[in-house]
This record gives structure tokens, sequence and C-alpha cells, in this order.
């Protein structure tokens, strides 16, 4: 877009805030390609805003006050002196308005294809690649606060995670041994396990109070990890919120509560999916963890397991403990009585 190219570099001093809660913070306004930048004092990013989905709350007013569609908590003030960049965002968006199409000027057939078009688009591709561009451009530590934020959320159906000073090393250690960034032990709520965005992983007090063996958890652990390999746990955040959901993300870093919600209640509920017996031997073989003691835990009979049990791929080796059994009664009765 010409607009777009001409005021590249242009930048504006202004004032930021997250929410009609927060305070007004002094901010730097640059123009990209496609996006508003936000960044603080220190140059530091604070939001990035689709120039196609920017909006002004009071036009003709000053100070200048704009908004991402969808979203008017989230407000930048310029004042009436940073007039490059007013007229750059009002090209922008006369090119934006001047690039719609115009009643009459179409056949009516062609006007109806048109839009179908669009309509196909928007209802088919459009939420599927907002989505997958989203996953792709979330950095690890926002994934990470988004699993806390929806373990927050469980935990108001489950009650508190289990935790006690004694066994939150020994937790950390199961974690470093399966290859998760955090196990958490849930009361209820969670009939076996689930994985969370960031490598979070609950498991249910049962996996660890239920058996002797500590490879029982672990193989709960390895479960969810192939699952979360399969697929990602952040786009099946995503694909339950709908495209508004990865709209608010790319646009705010944020995910809306009733969002968090909605997919906390339908995965506490829903069937965990199936993973191929080849993957599930793979991450074991990975971990140096045997499966059999977990098939057992699945089927006590072995027969709908056999699988896991015969090609058990550590079996008659000689093997580092998971947690010795000091830590392992430690960490069964981490929930208490």
């Amino acid at each position: 877009m010409t607009a777009l190219r001409e005021y590249q570099r242009l930048e504006a001093a202004g004032l930021w805030r997250a929410s009609p809660e927060s305070q007004r913070r002094d901010v730097i306004v640059s123009i990209g390609d496609a996006t508003l930048t936000i960044t603080d004092m220190k140059d530091q990013p604070l939001a990035h805003w689709s120039l196609a989905a920017l909006k002004r709350f009071n036009p003709g007013q000053y100070p200048a006050i704009f908004h991402p569609d969808g979203d008017p908590g989230e407000t930048l003030e310029l004042t009436e002196d940073e007039t490059a960049m007013l007229d750059a965002i009002e090209k922008v968006r006369l090119a934006i308005e001047g690039s719609r199409s115009h009643p009459g000027r179409l056949r009516a057939v062609s006007v109806l294809g048109s839009l179908g078009l669009i309509a196909a688009l928007l209802v088919f591709w459009l939420p599927g690649a907002m989505m997958r561009h989203t996953v792709s451009v979330v950095p690890e530590i926002k994934r990470k606060a988004i699993g806390q934020a929806l373990l927050g959320r469980i935990e108001r159906v489950s009650g508190q995670a289990c935790s006690t000073p004694e066994t939150a090393p020994i937790l950390a250690q199961l974690a470093q041994r399966t290859g998760a960034r955090q196990v958490v032990v849930l009361r209820t709520g969670v009939v076996s396990s689930l994985h969370l965005p960031g490598g979070i992983i609950l498991l249910n007090r049962s996996l660890i109070e239920g058996y002797e063996d500590p490879a029982v958890a672990a193989g709960a652990v390895l479960i969810e990890r192939a699952r979360a390999q399969a697929r990602d746990p952040l786009a099946e955040v995503l694909r339950s919120g709908g495209m508004l959901a990865s709209f608010r993300l790319l646009t705010t870093g944020k995910l809306s509560r009733s969002s968090l919600d909605h997919y906390a209640e339908a995965m506490i509920s829903a069937p965990r999916p199936e993973v191929p017996e080849e993957q599930l031997l793979a991450v074991f073989a990975q971990a140096a963890i045997p499966s059999t003691p977990y098939a057992y835990a699945l089927d006590i009979t072995g027969e709908k397991t056999l699988g896991l049990i015969e090609a058990d791929p550590m079996a008659g080796r000689s093997l580092e403990p998971i947690l010795n059994d000091r830590d392992w009664v430690q960490l069964q009765n981490i929930c208490g009585s």
C-alpha cells in the first residue's frame, strides 16, 4: 500500500493504556507495513496493532484516541501536534476504504460471486490461517503464561493443586525425568491426565497414590507429551475460542477469561485422544522409562495394551530409578488424606 511505504519509519509520542483499569503510559508509536507498533521509553514492545483493524474513538477531536477493533478498552492517544502520524493513519484508513468495491460498478453476478468467494474465505480459510499464524508467532513465555492462566481456571473446579514444601522438588525431578516443564497433581477435575500450553502436565492424584511404581505416573506424563507433540495445545485453545480468540491474542497478547473457561470446561470433560502405539513406544524409549507398568495400569489384564508390554523398549535393561523409594512414598502423600 502506497500510504504505508511512504511512512515506513515514522514515529510519534503518545499515551497508551492496556485496559480501562490501567494507568496511561508514555510510549513511542511507529508505523510499519501492516502494523502500528507501540513501545515503552526503553524501546520494549508493548503492543502490535493491525492497521486494517485500527479504529478512532473520537473523529475530529483531540487528543485523537485509537483502539483495536473489538477492544475499546485498550487505547492510544495522539495529540494534535503529531500531524505526520495522524495524516499517515488517515491515509491508510482512506486507502483501505478506497480499495473496497462500490455498488453499481459490477454486474450483479460478479458482485454475488465476489461476495461468495469472500464469504468462503472468511468461513473456511481465514480462521484456520489466522490460528496457524498466531500459534507460529506466540513466544514460549506467553505460552507458559496461558498455561498458568488455564491452570488457575481449572483449579476453580478441581480445587487448589496438591503441593507441599517437601514434594515440590520431587515433582520437579519427575518433570525433568520425563521432559515436562511442570507436573501438577490435582485431587479432582481431571480424570487421568491433561496437558496445557507451556509444557504443563496435570495428573489426577490416583496416578500417584494408586500405584507402587512411579513408572505409571511417569508414563502418564509421557503420554501427554506425545499428545502435545501431535496436537499443539495452544492451537487447541485457539480452536476452542474461535477466530476472535486468535485475533485477540495476536493483537493484544491476551486471551479473554471466557475463552480460557470454555477451553478448560471442554477439555476436562472431553475424552483424551488416542496416540499411535509406535509413537508411544518412541517416547518411552527416548525417556528410558519402561512402558509395561503404565500398560498394566490402563488394563490390568494387559489384553488391550499388549503392544506396550511385548514391545517395551526398556524390557530386560538395567534402568536408573525414576524416583527413589523415599521420594516416591513422600510424593504419594502430596494430597494428604
